[in-house]
């Protein structure tokens, strides 16, 4: 699945997350939101418990 980095760094933006809290509330290890964030891919489960520790839905941070 295609993340959009920018559309993520704003729903971490208004959450007031960084990627450190951002995978401690999706929990998950850093690497892999690091991974998400620097490499914009990764499985959908992953891609949801983002959105969901983001309290935003999944297609707010997918590219269109």
């Amino acid at each position: 699945m295609k993340v959009s980095k920018s559309k993520l760094e704003i729903a971490m933006a208004r959450a007031e997350l960084n990627r450190d809290t951002l995978a401690k509330k999706a929990n998950m290890p850093i690497h892999t939101v690091c991974n998400v964030y620097t490499r914009r891919t990764c499985k959908p489960a992953t891609a949801g418990r983002i959105a969901k520790a983001l309290g935003v839905d999944v297609t707010e941070i997918i590219e269109d």
